[in-house]
Order: structure tokens, then C-alpha cells, then sequence
């Protein structure tokens, strides 16, 4: 496993850039870690991937990137506690939870990483997080390397911000900007006063309660405005998003 686990370096003041990725390719999410982005974000969400391929990406992204690139985070389909142990079984240590409303919420995707007593994460002896069996210590340093960061994507999840971020185990909280704007009666429309207002608002909540604050912001222009703003890691682009956007400005460009 990489000697440094993404959950060091997601503090409040970090400068993270990463790279959202919903083609379900393990090359891309190879070519994307060579990039020298801090983080790549599968999406099992908004995307078709399928838990058979998450593996793949895992050893994508540690064979372009080795010990010191890229690690992956995982957003599964749903906060889920049968897909989370899953996932974690087969070697995701960093995930985020989509649409955290509340600290009960939080709290129980915090017990769905950790075996009992702190949590209901069940055991099986021969996976490949612990290598086949082979890494002995396991069981008691698992937690150490395990990243967790929640979603927050409506006005009622903001407001319950400071509880969510008290909750022992959540190591990173996310504003998603789309969700939000659509929640406060903006749908497409990210950038509308209000919904900014909103999420320096919540920027300034999840630094208060001491964790690290990301945000989704493709483009340079985004990706700085965020960064500028105090977020400490970003998404500056999304796989399909660049090559739908660098192919349509090549062809029209060229098309003259």
C-alpha cells in the first residue's frame, strides 16, 4: 500500500487537486494518474461502474502512480452498508458517501467501515485489503488508513454541518454544488449568487469543525475560484467533461 494515506494530507490548508471519473476505464484512470493529481474519484454513482471493475482501478492507478502518486477514492452507488464492506474488502480505503444528510447518518456510515466493537463491518480472513491473509497486523491498523468524507448536497445537510464534522471517523466533508443549487431552486446554475453564498458558508463550517473541505470545479477558472476560496481539495475535471469539451473545441477550431 502506498506508505502515505490520502487521510494525512486532508487537512484544512492543503491545496489538493483531483480528477473525477466516471468512463469506467481502468486506462483512463491510469492515464489520470500519471498526472500528478493528488486524488482520482471513481464514481459509482453518476457512472456504470461495476464492482468487478473497482480492483482493476486500484491497480491502475498504483502501477502508473506507485507508492507516492494518486490514490483512489470510491464513491459507491448509494450510502450502503453491504457495498461499503465490498468495497472494502477488495482494498478501497478512501470513500465517499453521497448525500449525508445529519450526523446519524454520519455515524452509521462511519460503523459500516469498522469491525466490532466500533462498528458492524463484518470479517472475512483472505481478502485482498489484507493481501490474501498475508499482512498479519490488519485488523489493528486498518482504521489508520481509512479516508472517509461525506457529502453534503442540501440546505438541511449544511445546516447540520457541525454535527456532521463531530462525528468520530469522518476525516473530510464534500459540498456537492450540483445537488445543492438544484435543492435551493437553481438546477444548472452552480455559479447563482445565493448557491455561493451558501457554499462559503459551508466552507466556513466544515473548517470550524476542523476538516478538510473539497468541492467539485471543473476548469481552471472554477478549480482556482475554489482553491482561492480556502476548499482544500477539488475536483478540477471530470474524464468524459475534458474529452467531450477538448473534442468539440479541436473540431470546431479545425472545422473553420
Amino acid at each position: 500500500m502506498p506508505s502515505t494515506p490520502l487521510k494525512n494530507a486532508m487537512t484544512p490548508g492543503a491545496r489538493l487537486p483531483g480528477i473525477w471519473l466516471s468512463l469506467c476505464s481502468p486506462t483512463v484512470t491510469e492515464i489520470a494518474a500519471g498526472s500528478g493529481a493528488d486524488w482520482l474519484l471513481v464514481d459509482m454513482e453518476h457512472a456504470p461502474a461495476d464492482l468487478s471493475q473497482i480492483a482493476d482501478h486500484l491497480r491502475a492507478a498504483r502501477g502508473a502512480s506507485g507508492d507516492s502518486g494518486a490514490e483512489v477514492i470510491v464513491r459507491p452507488p448509494s450510502s450502503d452498508q453491504v457495498m461499503t464492506k465490498r468495497l472494502l474488502d477488495i482494498g478501497v480505503r478512501n470513500l465517499m458517501f453521497p448525500m449525508i444528510q445529519d450526523a446519524e447518518a454520519a455515524r452509521q456510515a462511519v460503523s459500516w467501515t469498522r469491525y466490532a466493537p466500533e462498528g458492524v463491518r463484518g470479517i472475512s480472513a483472505t481478502i485482498r485489503a489484507n493481501d490474501y491473509a498475508r499482512q498479519g497486523d490488519y485488523l489493528s491498523r486498518y482504521a489508520e488508513e481509512l479516508c472517509l468524507i461525506l457529502q453534503v448536497e442540501t440546505p438541511e445537510a449544511l445546516a447540520n454541518i457541525a454535527e456532521i464534522a463531530a462525528v468520530p471517523g469522518v476525516d473530510a466533508i464534500f459540498v456537492g454544488p450540483g445537488d445543492l443549487a438544484a435543492a435551493m431552486g437553481y438546477p444548472g446554475q452552480t455559479m447563482a449568487e445565493p448557491v455561493q453564498q451558501a457554499i462559503a458558508e459551508a466552507l466556513a463550517a466544515i473548517h470550524a469543525g476542523g476538516k478538510a473541505a473539497g468541492i467539485l470545479g471543473y476548469g481552471e477558472a472554477a478549480a482556482r475560484r475554489y482553491f482561492e476560496m480556502g476548499f482544500d481539495f477539488t475536483a478540477i475535471a471530470g474524464d468524459a467533461w475534458m474529452l467531450a469539451r477538448e473534442l468539440d473545441g479541436l473540431v470546431a477550431r479545425l472545422a473553420r
